[in-house]
């Protein structure tokens, strides 16, 4: 039996960042939302309480019942998770006299204890916190302080139960991943074998069990996540996986031709499907973000529903479904506003009865490309970008015709074969450009112009959880707005976002 650490997710914007933290040491784990807490099983061998936006001290906290987990497996608490025991073993939680927010030292340190061996006396910690622990109850022991709190890390006697005011997971903790070690490898005693081999082997295993002799149909799209589910799938059940590639209209220039081209030389059944004129049949008139994500679901369904039906028998559907599409479409607080629809995750129609297998929806993107390389899939499949499910429905802002699909695909063409010559593509995370809903006055030789802007995008970023802006180069830029604005008819301005995400994200829609 796999062994895994519990991530139980009181709301904070760091929880992916555990996870992250936890499989970088080989160890499986798993994120639910504190309201969700599963019940504790063999192969749990620890549990994490995350931190929280919310204060421990309002009315309506994040509760949890902590005797399922405490005594029996190592418990960690991180922030609002710290808080949260010593408030309910008797302590006492304060509002903090000055803002915890932001670098500070650890000035004592029980290197005695299993938790903070390692970690030096003065370790930059990251505090991130409007509550301070002021009381420990009795039976509490302080293991770490800092200058200005007292209460930095703490355990409870005879119990591998420990709280922390600070996040390890974050960088700006420069020995955050020391302290973690210590808790998921020496108190927990997990053995570090969750790697892409591992992983891939099982994961075919596990499909063969699952499918049997049964048929399974796949959308594949191009990118790493469909790519490499259905190559895990292929080694599974060979010939009866049945793949088929929508051209919706709104693929990068040459797409499908290329995609298409690339899947042959790696054995996969491919079904090229052209249905442009379906989608831009179903987006006229429509300006909504989450209007043209559905229309765009709909109508492949519908393709996909329909090409399915020419192959007798098939019972499945595979998908590329990744672990943050699973994470982003699950609130802590239960019913929530949706940031936005996701792709691969909200279930099928009724009327298309097939079960779904998604071989990947534990991993994040880079595991993903880790367990695609363990399977020999082609690096450039691997090293491309990721691309929305919608393409560039939701790079056009406002309404979508045949004739701005054409403009942003020049111009996507121009920018992301620049970032290619420049060797900065795998400097990136993710790069594309946006059509604006508006025009801007020009002049081009003697003639004023009134035509489209275009906004550029390129982030860094390891999982999508969270991305920072790419500082690319002042030259390329220039470059390449020169280059779009001479080649691409109808545009006269470019311009380049420097959001981060949060709070913004990665797409515009």
């Amino acid at each position: 039996m796999a062994e895994k650490i519990l991530i139980l997710d009181f709301g904070s914007q760091y929880t992916q960042l555990i996870a992250r933290r936890v499989r970088e040491l080989n160890v499986y784990c798993e994120i639910h939302p504190f309201n969700h807490a599963p019940e504790l099983t063999e192969d749990v061998k620890g549990v994490i309480f995350s931190g929280s936006p919310c204060s421990v001290r309002e009315e309506d906290a994040p509760e949890i019942n902590m005797a399922k987990y405490r005594e029996k497996v190592p418990v960690l608490g991180v922030c609002y998770g710290a808080q949260y025991m010593a408030q309910h073993g008797g302590g006492n939680v304060v509002p903090s006299e000055i803002r915890e927010y932001g670098r500070a030292k650890l000035s004592k340190v029980d290197h005695h204890n299993e938790l903070m061996k390692e970690i030096s006396l003065d370790s930059q910690v990251w505090m991130s916190h409007g509550d301070t622990i002021s009381e420990i109850p009795s039976n509490f022991e302080i293991i770490a302080s800092t200058d200005s709190v007292n209460v930095a890390a703490f355990k409870v006697k005879n119990e591998n139960t420990y709280g922390i005011q600070f996040h390890p997971e974050v960088t700006h903790s420069l020995e955050g991943k020391t302290l973690l070690r210590n808790f998921v490898v020496h108190i927990c005693q997990c053995s570090q074998d969750w790697t892409p081999e591992q992983f891939a082997e099982q994961t075919i295993a596990n499909l063969k069990e699952q499918l049997g002799d049964d048929k399974v149909v796949l959308g594949l799209s191009g990118g790493v996540d469909s790519s490499v589910a259905a190559v895990l799938i292929h080694k599974a059940i060979g010939k009866n996986l049945y793949c088929i590639f929508v051209d919706n209209g709104l693929l990068r220039k040459n797409e499908f031709e290329e995609v298409l081209t690339s899947y042959k030389g790696m054995g996969l059944n491919v079904k090229g499907v052209d249905a442009k004129e379906l989608f831009y049949t179903a987006l006229k008139g429509l300006t909504d973000p989450e209007a043209k994500r559905k229309a765009i679901g709909k109508v492949f369904i519908d393709v996909f529903d329909s090409e399915s039906h020419k192959i007798e028998d098939v019972k499945w559907l595979g998908q590329g479904t990744i672990y943050p599409d699973v994470i982003e479409s699950v609130s802590v607080k239960g019913p929530s506003a949706t940031i936005k629809s996701h792709h691969n995750v909200g279930g099928l129609p009724d009327y298309m009865k097939l079960k779904v297998v998604e071989p990947l929806n534990t991993l994040f993107k880079d595991e993903v490309r880790l367990v695609g390389r363990e399977l020999g899939i082609d690096p450039t499949i691997l090293g491309r970008h990721p691309f929305p499910g919608p393409g560039l429905g939701i790079r056009i802002l406002g309404d979508i015709t045949e004739e701005k699909v054409h403009i942003l695909q020049e111009v996507d063409y121009l920018f992301i074969n620049g970032l290619k010559k420049s060797g900065l593509y795998n400097d990136v995370w993710q790069a594309g450009a946006i059509l604006l809903p508006i025009q801007s006055v020009g002049v081009m030789g003697d003639e004023r112009t009134y035509e489209q802007v275009v906004a550029l995008r390129a982030v860094a970023s390891v999982d999508g959880m969270t991305a920072d802006w790419c500082h690319l180069p002042y030259s390329f830029l220039a470059d390449i707005s020169n280059d779009i604005i001479n080649k691409v008819k109808g545009v006269n301005r470019v311009v380049y976002d420097i959001s981060s995400k949060p709070p913004a994200t990665i797409e515009w829609e």
